[in-house]
């Protein structure tokens, strides 16, 4: 098949992996896939395509017309299959490329739960299948009302799990990052915005290194926006708690594996997850987690089978899972043994592009 992957993501993170995972993975498959995305996209330097293959567009709205006819112009001069796109500001785009093109099937990709505008019932008319990464997600598209039940089809998101299984040893690591090798490490990684909530994380590194003088801890994750807002804000309060010494920012991380592999506990303190990527990534590296109770990390911990969950908004509850493990070595390491377990079993990249490769045929 022919398959166009569209993304005007701006930044990288669970959504934008998704599609650099995919569109790989459908390569190696021998289908012939491009990609539409913005110049200098950080997805770009992650694709594994034809460097003829990525085009570059604008991108900007979902009433950009000049994206949209150029657009239309690829799938018709490439002869497109299936129009594929993961963004709500790529769907108006996408479903004016395809209208015209009547063997090319237009399908998205809703990451996220935040709601639609009742514009994209229009828009969304024209897809063949509307794909939710999680139940959570699914649930909310329908609660919206915006296409029938029948078009939405459930494909959770999968990882590569040989990605987590090797790679920098933990002691390498851990020096790099200049914390002692034997500490009890604790992370997140995430974009740096206020509904992921690394300030209640923070917090609650505060009151871990009141009682734990092995612990440390480190935040992956770059800002939303440019102007380093978000950012600066964090530190002052890493400053203000004390915690400079112990307490390690990052910024945004290629490749998060071996991050992750030398973590002791890694932590989502989101207040949402349509499905929560990077906690199932820490599951798939060996560490036990610790998330707030959103619909996603319910969904990828089977309700706390697989991790702690805890309420969104409570840094002392965190605290209190986070310390709970650091000072239980059997208990954490079972915990991450079931986590990694699941994760092999549930989440694992074979089998998303499996279901979304027989959608596509389907169609």
């Amino acid at each position: 098949m022919r398959i166009l992957q569209i993304s005007s993501a701006a930044s990288f993170a669970g959504g934008e992996r998704h599609v650099v995972d995919l569109t790989n993975a459908l390569t190696a498959r021998g289908h012939e896939l491009y990609a539409a995305v913005r110049p200098n996209s950080p997805v770009i330097p992650e694709l594994r395509i034809p460097s003829n293959n990525i085009k570059t567009f604008s991108l900007r709205n979902a009433f950009d017309v000049s994206s949209a006819r150029q657009l239309a112009r690829l799938v018709k001069q490439q002869r497109i299959d299936v129009v594929h796109a993961h963004m709500a500001r790529d769907y108006s785009l996408a479903a004016y490329a395809t209208r015209g093109a009547s063997t090319t099937k237009f399908v998205v990709t809703r990451h996220v739960l935040f709601p639609l505008n009742r514009f994209h019932t229009r828009t969304l008319a024209h897809a063949a299948c509307v794909i939710a990464v999680s139940e959570a997600t699914a649930r909310s598209i329908r609660s919206q009302r915006l296409v029938p039940p029948e078009k939405i089809r459930v494909i959770t998101n999968g990882i590569d799990v040989e990605r987590y299984s090797h790679g920098q040893s933990r002691s390498e690591y851990r020096s790099a990052l200049r914390v002692p090798v034997d500490c009890q490490l604790v992370g997140s990684i995430g974009e740096l915005r206020r509904l992921k909530r690394h300030d209640d994380f923070i917090r609650a590194a505060a009151i871990i290194a009141r009682d734990n003088p092995s612990a440390y801890f480190v935040l992956a994750g770059s800002g939303a926006s440019s102007d380093g807002v978000e950012r600066e804000s964090l530190e002052q309060l890493v400053d203000q708690l004390g915690l400079k010494e112990r307490f390690r920012f990052l910024g945004w991380l290629g490749n998060s594996a071996d991050l992750l592999r030398s973590l002791d506990v890694f932590v989502s303190a989101s207040e949402t997850e349509s499905f929560g990527l990077v906690i199932a990534e820490a599951m798939a590296a060996g560490a036990a987690v610790v998330a707030t109770a959103t619909d996603g990390a319910r969904e990828v911990t089977g309700e706390g089978e697989t991790g702690m969950l805890v309420p969104i908004g409570s840094s002392e509850e965190i605290a209190k899972a986070i310390a709970s493990l650091l000072t239980d070595d059997a208990g954490r390491g079972e915990l991450a043994a079931r986590g990694e377990a699941r994760v092999k079993q549930v989440f694992s990249l074979d089998r998303m592009v499996d279901e979304t490769e027989r959608l596509y045929k389907s169609l």
